[in-house]
C-alpha cells in the first residue's frame, strides 16, 4: 500500500535516505559523502507537515520505498507559461526489494497524484552513472527534458 509518510517511519526513511546517498557516494565521490543523509529527524519531521512537498512511503507491514515530491506552480512568470510541476526529489527502493515492484508502484501513484493535483508535467533529475534509475525512468514514460553539464577545475 501507497500513502502519505508519517512521524512513525522516520526512522525508516533515513534507513533508506542512507542508500540512496550510497549509491550517489559510489557514483560521484568527489561529491557526496558517505554515510550521511540529506535530512535528518527533525527535518524530516518537519517535511511531513508541508503539502508543498509531501512524502510516500511503500507499506508491506514495512516501509520498502519511498518518494519525496516538491510541488511547485509557475504563474504570471515572464519568460514562462503558467504550469504546475511535480518534481521528484527523491526515490528509493530498500536494496532488498528491489525487482519487486515496488519502484513502479510508486512512480505510478506519484504520477497519478501529479494528474489529481493539476499537474502540467512531472521532473527529477539522475546523475550521470546511475544507469538503473536511467533506465527505470525511461521505462515508465519519461524522457530529457535537459541536460546539466559540467567542467571540473
Amino acid at each position: 500500500m501507497i500513502r502519505k509518510a508519517n512521524k512513525n517511519d522516520i526512522g525508516r526513511i533515513i534507513e533508506l535516505l542512507h542508500q540512496v546517498n550510497m549509491v550517489h557516494h559510489e557514483i560521484r565521490p568527489d561529491l557526496f559523502k558517505p554515510y550521511t543523509t540529506k535530512y535528518n529527524e527533525q527535518e524530516l519531521e518537519a517535511l511531513l507537515d508541508n503539502d508543498s512537498k509531501p512524502i510516500f512511503v511503500y507499506d508491506d507491514g514495512e516501509v520498502l520505498g519511498h518518494a519525496f515530491c516538491q510541488i511547485t506552480d509557475v504563474k504570471s512568470h515572464k519568460l514562462l507559461q503558467d504550469a504546475k510541476t511535480l518534481y521528484i526529489d527523491d526515490i528509493c527502493v530498500d536494496e532488498k526489494a528491489r525487482g519487486k515492484h515496488v519502484g513502479k508502484a510508486l512512480y505510478e501513484f506519484v504520477r497519478d497524484y501529479a494528474k489529481s493535483i493539476g499537474c502540467y508535467n512531472m521532473t527529477l533529475n539522475v546523475w550521470e552513472g546511475n544507469d538503473p534509475a536511467l533506465s527505470f525512468y525511461k521505462n515508465m514514460g519519461m524522457k530529457v527534458q535537459k541536460t546539466g553539464m559540467e567542467e571540473i577545475i
